[in-house]
């Protein structure tokens, strides 16, 4: 049997709500769109980044709704380079991380960054060789389509039944409970527990600790 434990990255392995929130107001303002609050930005984080500028700006015409996701692709991108990026990981993940590979678990992302910026994201705190498996919205659908996690299975030879998906917000939950995957929460991201669980979840961690019980 493979076990395998996906997890989300954004609100789950790391803290990117500042980057993710500095990038949204630079792309917004380059598109000439009004800036968005930045509780909604926090909402849709999970999201492909084209399905959040749709939510965040539903009125807006389709040329600038484009232009805004460029716009932010090159502000994310030129903090990196620039060596401004700020994406911590949660306290606990990476001994999180270790114990589960090492009790024999498979370690896979599903996640709304780019190819490009989870890579970067995982060298940076030196996790981007725990992962067999790496989904991200640049080759499938938006969450909560399940296409992600069924890749994830299919790269990690693992069944529906013996795979968890961790996440921080409902759109994580959904995807889990379409592709027939174990639904698991955390309370440290985007999304509110109570809402986690009336999505779906069968559980929301409030630590790392909980999170490996759950999980062993």
């Amino acid at each position: 049997m493979t076990r395998l434990a996906v997890f989300d990255c954004d609100g789950t392995l790391v803290d990117g709500q500042a980057a993710v929130c500095d990038a949204m107001d630079a792309a917004f303002a380059a598109a000439g769109l009004t800036l968005p609050d930045r509780n909604r930005v926090r909402r849709i984080v999970g999201l492909s980044l084209p399905q959040a500028v749709r939510v965040l700006a539903p009125d807006a015409e389709a040329g600038r709704q484009a232009a805004a996701v460029d716009a932010y692709k090159a502000s994310f991108r030129a903090t990196r380079e620039q060596g401004r990026l700020e994406e911590p990981l949660f306290e606990g993940i990476a001994a999180l991380l270790h114990a589960l590979r090492d009790n024999g678990w498979q370690l896979a992302v599903a996640t709304g960054k780019s190819d490009r910026g989870l890579a970067a994201c995982l060298a940076a705190h030196g996790i981007g060789d725990m992962f067999v498996s790496l989904q991200t919205a640049d080759r499938h659908p938006s969450k909560p389509h399940p296409a992600m996690l069924e890749a994830a299975l299919f790269e990690a030879a693992a069944q529906p039944g013996d795979a968890v998906m961790i996440g921080d917000t409902t759109f994580d939950i959904e995807m889990a409970r379409a592709a027939g995957v174990r639904p698991i929460g955390v309370a440290w991201g985007y999304h509110a527990p109570a809402e986690l669980i009336a999505a779906g979840a069968e559980a929301v961690a409030a630590t790392c600790a909980e999170l490996e019980g759950l999980l062993q």
